[in-house]
């Protein structure tokens, strides 16, 4: 993901989404670093890069066009959007319930945007 400042983007994803900071290794010969953050269970990193040029800056909050392009899955959505708003996470859509599950679309740092999502379990036609 294209960010204006590493600093910045690693402070925002571990506080305000309770991701996993995994790298941060200075790559002093290119000028920049290597970032990576994980949400919480791992599984998925994402790679955090300082923008360095001004076609790469352009990028920066609108690396989808607008669109939703990133899902934070979680296995509780009420305790993960109430912990994400009290921490200033700022919500574009409320929540809704779904054929496929509870959703909400957040704005990351940069005016990304993301949906939290838990996923509804499937039903067991055995349990019909």
């Amino acid at each position: 993901m294209v960010v204006r400042d590493y600093d910045e983007a690693i402070a925002f994803y571990p506080q305000k989404l309770s991701f996993t900071l995994v790298e941060d290794t200075p790559l002093p010969e290119e000028q920049k670093r290597w970032v990576v953050v994980a949400p919480p269970g791992g599984g998925t990193g994402i790679l955090l890069a300082r923008a360095s040029k001004p076609e790469q800056k352009a990028f920066v909050g609108d690396q989808s066009g607008g669109r939703v392009f990133l899902f934070l899955s979680t296995d509780d959505f009420w305790r993960d959007y109430r912990q994400m708003e009290k921490k200033g996470v700022r919500f574009v859509r409320q929540p809704q319930k779904t054929d496929y599950g509870t959703v909400a679309v957040f704005a990351d740092l940069y005016g990304n945007l993301w949906d939290l999502i838990q996923y509804q379990k499937p039903e067991n036609p055995a349990d019909s």
